[in-house]
């Protein structure tokens, strides 16, 4: 990759881990190294990545023992490797975008203080997505980061899909069914519609 070519993050904080994509920022995009920090909390986590070049390759021990202390490592090899200014962009696949949000979009404060909000939908990943939000800001603050959600794909569903037994005045807080996994959703259907019009073909 020349060293004046912007690259494009795609990265997915989890429980226990931050798993991660970078492309080159070319017609057509073009993957180049992927990632992760795995065992998040245990002593020896790991970080690996993985290229189309042998030097990208690697495994190491890392410390990180609470997500805050992974995502500075990760950080930090991403200043190394591609400079202050070597990212386009960012995009974060964000579990829960509540009643509010379903389109990929421009991460805003605004949006930050809605998903601190819904945090209690999903205390068990979205707390750790928004801290590799406010820490990549912290980082790079003027590379742009775009949230995809998770509950996108299901964000149409009737009315009386979305229902759940319960009082009713709970929904208007935005407690209803929404539907996860919705980024591999449409993922599978686009592959699936591809593999259609090959045999069609």
């Amino acid at each position: 990759m020349k060293q004046t070519e912007k690259t494009i993050l795609a990265i997915n904080g989890g429980s226990s881990s931050i798993k991660f994509v970078l492309f080159a920022g070319s017609d057509p995009l073009r993957r180049i190294l992927e990632g992760g920090i795995n065992r998040i909390g245990h002593p020896e986590a790991t970080f690996q990545v993985k290229g189309s070049e042998t030097g990208d390759n690697f495994s190491k021990v890392v410390a990180a023992l609470d997500h805050k202390a992974a995502v500075e490592v990760l950080l930090n090899w991403l200043e190394k490797r591609f400079g202050p200014s070597g990212l386009a962009v960012v995009g974060h696949r964000v579990v829960h975008g509540g009643p509010n949000y379903s389109e990929p979009q421009r991460i805003t404060a605004e949006m930050i203080e809605e998903l601190r909000r819904l945090s209690p939908f999903d205390p068990e990943h979205l707390p750790e997505e928004i801290e590799l939000i406010t820490a990549f800001h912290r980082k790079f603050p003027e590379i742009p980061q775009v949230a995809c959600f998770d509950t996108a794909f299901h964000h149409d569903l009737p009315h009386v899909a979305r229902l759940l037994p319960i009082p009713r005045r709970y929904e208007a807080q935005g407690v209803r069914r929404y539907g996860f996994h919705g980024l591999s959703y449409a993922f599978l259907l686009q592959e699936l519609a591809c593999q259609a019009g090959a045999e069609a073909a």
